[in-house]
């Protein structure tokens, strides 16, 4: 626990399912009652982008992946009122609706809770070594730098 009360309780970059709702209880644990507001984030594999239907995807990351993650949590969540925070981003093979990004923040008050969890995850897409490769129904695919 940070002096100011505030704990990375997890981050993790896995070839595992994840879930909100995992998330959310291990900040609300973390925050021993002292969280007012607990504000949650999923990034869900959709089935389209750029006007083309999206089949299937598959993340890989840079073998730093896991460290950049904490750090950026680490440095996005040393914010007043803060008391938790639990951020997932999934790597390997996807389908439509799974979860491929999860972000969790308790904090005393909502709009702490809010712009933490927004800020995560604006910073965990702009520098999360993880690329994106996609796959369409027309049979093309692409690579996307994108958590």
């Amino acid at each position: 626990m940070g002096d100011d009360g505030r704990r990375v309780v997890h981050t993790a970059v896995s070839g595992k399912a994840i879930g909100l709702a995992d998330h959310e209880q291990m900040v609300v644990d973390a925050a021993d009652g002292k969280a007012g507001a607990v504000v949650g984030f999923v990034g869900a594999v959709r089935d389209h982008d750029g006007g083309r239907s999206v089949t299937a995807l598959h993340y890989s990351g840079h073998p730093t992946a896991p460290k950049v993650l904490a750090d950026v949590v680490e440095e996005v969540s040393a914010v007043d009122g803060v008391r938790a925070v639990a951020v997932s981003h999934r790597v390997g093979d996807l389908r439509i609706g799974d979860v491929a990004f999860v972000v969790a923040v308790a904090a005393d008050h909502r709009r702490a809770a809010f712009e933490t969890c927004s800020r995560l995850v604006d910073e965990v897409k702009a520098r999360l070594p993880i690329w994106k490769h996609q796959f369409f129904d027309d049979g093309t695919d692409e690579w996307v730098n994108s958590a």
